[in-house]
């Protein structure tokens, strides 16, 4: 649709001179002023006239109705031009939308959409990155799959990715956790129940140091001797770490996710005293009550803390190190960190700091942010132990999913429908977060994100599975480049799968994978509309038979190309 829009966009600023004397009207400028209707009624692209009322000094209706004259006078049939309340309204001809559209979507494939914007360009994506010892609960879920998402769209876009899982290895935490292992736990409890194990044991600490605080005291302290590389500290370090990473593949593997580097905090340790001396040679830091901070009141924000008062650092002295390290090792056009909207603040200090120390890729640093997940509308939190581990609520809607695809196919092998069961439920979940804008709060409901019916993963997923049901039933019958357009609803599907480019695009700006979600509903939505109401495989004639099959293998590859980006399996049987 793009492509109408250029036309459009050209032939309305070639106009404007003409009909009104001494303005100028550049075709950029009109493009960004096009939108799609809401109603097919109207057309398929339209301009709102009340948009140049100042510039032209007329009525949108008045100009409406001299740019529909000027148009139409010039139009070579592709477009025409209807005003209507203000409004300028384009129908693209059958003819040419089917032409190009499927076209370029059968010669083109899974590229097709592709804006090819991040050729010799790398783009490193900093997500999921849980706390180790602590249970990957469906909180993470945000971090992880926008991540991912953000990631796939960057490699469809043409970048080079480097997927960063920045655990949150190092602090405190480990303090406590050493105190409450030597104090209550054992080596073969946490073997046999891993990281389960090591979360009751983090869960209980915090119950004891309620009536004993001096346990806080005594973490400290052992975090204090991890810090100096003591041996035993070190090896129970390392092992949480190990145990905690082999939970975390599980579920990493239930959602296709793979990283490029495990790289923690601890990894940075030996990075951050460079930093540091930098901020005092550009003399930034401040003593404030003992502690070195930026001040940062300039911009209103409050101060960045860097220092402790003991001389140990912090969260945004090791991210400084990072960022670093990152742009030195692999020159980033884009970093991006997805984490909580709760830590907004953070990165917009430490972001400053950068800029401060005088990095020239200061404004190469992105924070996505994202909203809260709360299950039934509780919240999540490990220190009192109440939380929905994200392994425990993919395993329910697996099973789910396996229970109706036995109620639906009775006599399905076992491992197809094991198979269809996890790809369905992992997608089910998935596919409920990510149809939410990313910086909402959501709250998970389980049984809606199941349904096969309205607005979810298993919908979406079945009418990928039809279009691949209908083209085994053509049986090898082939599609040419002629094509006849007879109905309404083949005329919508057009236009659905031609906006694919420009919403990719937009996701990509916007950094939301909502905005794909939400194109696969619509594009799911219009096929069925020409699924039930047009005669696939059954026209008489062969010219729209060839037409509507056409269709079917182009909206299977576009939805195939869309669950892609969003980390939705292509399902060819439910």
């Amino acid at each position: 649709m793009q492509t109408f829009k250029k036309t459009i966009a050209k032939k309305i600023s070639e106009a404007v001179p003409q009909l009104f004397a001494g303005v100028t009207l550049d075709s950029e400028t009109v493009d960004k002023m096009l939108e799609y209707p809401p109603d097919a009624s109207m057309g398929d692209i339209a301009l709102p006239c009340f948009k140049l009322s100042k510039t032209l000094r007329r009525s949108p209706v008045q100009i409406a109705l001299a740019l529909e004259s000027a148009f139409e006078a010039k139009n070579e049939a592709e477009v025409s031009a209807k005003a209507l309340n203000g409004y300028l309204n384009f129908t693209v001809s059958d003819a040419a939308l089917a032409s190009q559209t499927l076209n370029a979507i059968l010669t083109e494939g899974e590229k097709y959409g592709s804006p090819d914007i991040g050729k010799g360009k790398t783009v490193v994506l900093d997500y999921s990155s849980p706390n180790v010892a602590k249970p990957f609960h469906i909180g993470h879920l945000g971090t992880t799959v926008i991540g991912h998402s953000l990631r796939k769209l960057h490699e469809f876009a043409g970048y080079k990715c480097v997927g960063i899982n920045h655990l949150g290895d190092w602090g405190t935490q480990f303090g406590k956790l050493i105190v409450a292992f030597r104090k209550w736990g054992s080596r073969e409890e946490i073997e046999a129940g891993g990281i389960d194990k090591l979360v009751e044991l983090y869960v209980r600490f915090h119950k004891e140091a309620e009536d004993d605080p001096e346990l806080n005291d005594q973490a400290r302290a052992e975090f204090t001797k991890l810090e100096h590389h003591d041996p035993d500290n070190i090896e129970l370090w390392k092992w949480f770490i190990k145990i905690s990473l082999e939970e975390y593949s599980k579920t990493y593997r239930q959602l296709d996710i793979e990283f490029d580097s495990y790289n923690g905090e601890s990894f940075y340790t030996d990075k951050m005293p460079a930093q540091v001396e930098k901020l005092r040679e550009a003399g930034l830091l401040k003593l404030d009550d003992g502690a070195s901070i930026v001040d940062l009141s300039e911009y209103n924000m409050p101060p960045c803390l860097i220092l402790k008062r003991d001389g140990s650092t912090l969260y945004p002295t090791r991210d400084i190190a990072a960022a670093a390290y990152r742009h030195d090792t692999y020159d980033f056009e884009k970093c991006i960190y997805v984490t909580s909207s709760a830590q907004s603040l953070h990165f917009a200090q430490w972001f400053k700091v950068v800029e401060l120390m005088g990095y020239p890729w200061y404004d190469k640093l992105v924070h996505v942010p994202y909203g809260t997940v709360s299950i039934n509308g509780a919240k999540l939190a490990t220190r009192t132990g109440n939380v929905i581990l994200l392994k425990d609520l993919l395993a329910q809607a697996i099973e789910k999913v396996s229970q109706i695809t036995a109620e639906k196919n009775p006599d399905m092998d076992e491992d197809k429908r094991a198979k269809i069961a996890e790809e369905v439920g992992v997608g089910a979940v998935v596919f409920y977060y990510l149809s939410n804008n990313r910086i909402k709060d959501i709250n998970f409901m389980l049984e809606d994100a199941l349904s096969y019916e309205g607005n979810t993963g298993p919908y979406v997923q079945y009418t990928y599975a039809r279009t691949c049901s209908v083209l085994k039933q053509a049986k090898g019958l082939k599609t040419n480049s002629e094509f006849k357009v007879t109905a309404p609803e083949e005329h919508e599907l057009l236009k659905a799968l031609s906006v694919f480019p420009e919403r990719v695009l937009a996701a990509l700006e916007a950094y939301e994978p909502s905005y794909i979600t939400r194109y696969i509903l619509d594009l799911a939505a219009s096929f069925n509309r020409f699924y039930h109401n047009c005669q696939i495989l059954t026209d008489p004639d062969s010219e729209v038979v060839n037409t509507r099959l056409a269709l079917t293998e182009a909206t299977k590859t576009v939805l195939g190309t869309a669950f892609g980006l969003i980390c939705l399996k292509k399902t060819e049987q439910i």
